[in-house]
Formats: C-alpha cells, structure tokens, sequence
C-alpha cells in the first residue's frame, strides 16, 4: 500500500517540476518571488476545497456543490459582518464580531456537508444527483440572500485574514498548511480515516466488518462542507467582498486536483499529498496560462484536456495492477 501511494504521489510530482521549470522559460516573471507567492495564495483556497474532495472520493463519492456552498458561506459571513442594532441610551452598536461571522460560516458549510451525507447515505441518492441538486439549491439561496448584489466593506478581521501575513508568508497560505498537516494526520494515524479508505475500497466488505459505513460517509460529506465554508471565508476575506457568483467552477477545480494527485474516482486509492500536489498543477497552470496572456476559454480547454488525461492515466493504472 505505501508503494502504491508513494509512486502515484511521485508522478504528479516531477509533473509539477516539469511545468514550473517550463514556466519558468517561457516568462521571466513566473520564478518572482511576489508571483510565488500569488500561486501558493490562489492555491490555497483550492487546496482547502480538495481536501474534502479527497474524503469524499476515497468513499467513492462526488461533491459537485462545494463551490456554491462557498458562495453561500462567504455571503452569510459578509452579510452578518453588517448586522447589529444601536443602543441609543448608552451610546453603544452592537455588532457580530469577526469570529461569529466565521462560526456562522462554517456552521452553513456543515448544515449543507450533512445534508448531503443524508442524500447519500439514509436516502440512497447517488452521490452526484444528490450534490448536483443541493449545488443548485446553495446557488439560489446565496443570489437570494445576497439579491444578486455583492456585500462588500467588511472590514476588520477578514482583511487581515484574506491579505496578511505571518512570518512573511500569507495567512491563507497558513490555513491551508494547517487544514494539509490536520487531515494528512488523521487519515494516516487514525481508525476513521482507515475506514475512509475501506469504503472506498469495498463498501460491502466494509458493512459486513461491523464498520458504521453510512456514519462515516455522513461524516465525510459534513466535513466537505465545513472546509468549502473555510474556503468561502478566504476568497470572501481576500476580495473584502462577498460576489454572488463565487466559486462557480470551483467544483471542477478540486475535483481535477484530487484526480490528477493519484486518486482513483471508483474511491479506495488516493491521499492528501497526493491532492497537495494536484492542486498546486492547477494552480500553477492557472499562473502560468494568464502570464502567456492565454485567452480565458482557451484556460478551460487546457484544463479539460489534463483532466481528461489524468482520468486516462488512472485507468491504464488501475489496468496494469489487475
């Protein structure tokens, strides 16, 4: 099994030195230090999205509402930011401090996480009708909580959150280092994260081990949630806005990452450092196709395609193996 997962770690990787020595040559502002860190910035808010793609693909799984999830957190977090009432007596305005917006956030993410986990497991819903419909559901409720406008000014601890910096490196960057090493633990160190990868693996063999398979499955989806919700509080923070159209695509994004980091979409076969790696391809694919001054709908052509062939790689894997 470390074989396994070392060598499908391995291939991602010298397919992320290759692209950046390539992007590198092909523009000189690629390897600045500011540029540097503008892709570990934009990445990070990906990373925290792929992480609970992982989980949920290694059960088998598939959640294609992360990214309106997102939007909806970051909206209900930059909505609260305004809400308060005057107390005229004693001259004071109460308001929801940063850390309640961000507790709201999260508690959305997880609301709407475990919603999903009921689809799929009480309601046996397939994992991708399940999330397509809950997508379209967060989708509306943030364009009608939002009214279609973006809520912006939100000052205070979002802005340091979405552009400081701690020991010269953004906080951003912090955040998805510590959600990294948090689930890269968990998955390898404890008997939840084993199970993760037995449902995957066979869910029927798993069932019949005594293992609460649906309760795990509830668990993965909610914690999907709660780590999209992370991520709506970044881009929210980031742009000092909530945009009503956040995170479309955002689902593609992640799912690429975890695909293209060696995870097999059948579940069973996959890590975190794998996704760690996918996703930083992405992103520097992302950089590097805007500083060649790369159309947009060209952008999404080129991401098909490694989509496509990292799905192809992963078959011809799975192949050799049996």
């Amino acid at each position: 099994m470390k074989k396994i997962l070392s060598r499908s770690v391995v291939k991602p990787f010298i397919a992320l030195l290759l692209m950046c020595v390539a992007m590198s040559f092909l523009s000189e502002n690629f390897t600045t230090t500011d540029n540097l860190f503008n892709v570990l910035r934009q990445t990070s808010v990906n990373l925290c999205i792929s992480v609970g793609m992982t989980l949920v693909i290694l059960t088998g799984g598939i959640d294609l509402s992360v990214g309106s999830v997102l939007a909806l957190s970051g909206a209900i977090a930059a909505g609260l930011s305004h809400q308060g009432f005057s107390l005229t007596a004693i001259d004071t305005y109460v308001g929801i401090t940063f850390w309640g917006c961000c507790l709201a956030a999260l508690l959305v993410g997880a609301a709407f996480g475990c919603f999903n986990g009921i689809l799929v497991t009480r309601f046996k819903v397939p994992p991708f009708v399940a999330t397509l419909g809950v997508m379209t559901i967060a989708r509306g409720l943030t364009m009608l909580y939002t009214g279609g406008f973006p809520i912006t000014d939100l000052g205070g601890g979002f802005e340091y959150i979405g552009t400081g910096w701690l020991l010269s490196v953004p906080m951003p960057v912090w955040i998805a280092i510590a959600i990294i090493l948090v689930f890269a633990f968990c998955m390898k160190k404890t008997r939840t994260g084993r199970y993760i990868y037995a449902i995957g693996g066979n869910e029927r063999a798993t069932l019949l081990s005594g293992i609460r398979v649906n309760r795990v499955v509830l668990l993965v989806y909610t914690l999907a949630g709660i780590l999209s919700a992370v991520a709506g509080i970044l881009v929210t923070a980031r742009l000092d806005s909530a945009q009503p159209n956040a995170g479309m695509g955002y689902e593609l994004d992640a799912i690429a990452a975890v695909v293209i980091g060696g995870a097999s979409l059948s579940g069973g076969s996959g890590s975190i450092w794998g996704t760690v790696v996918g996703a930083l391809i992405i992103g520097v694919l992302n950089n590097g196709l805007v500083l060649l001054d790369v159309s947009p709908f060209w952008q999404q052509v080129v991401k098909g395609f490694v989509i496509l062939l990292a799905v192809i790689l992963d078959r011809a894997s799975a192949k050799k193996q049996l």
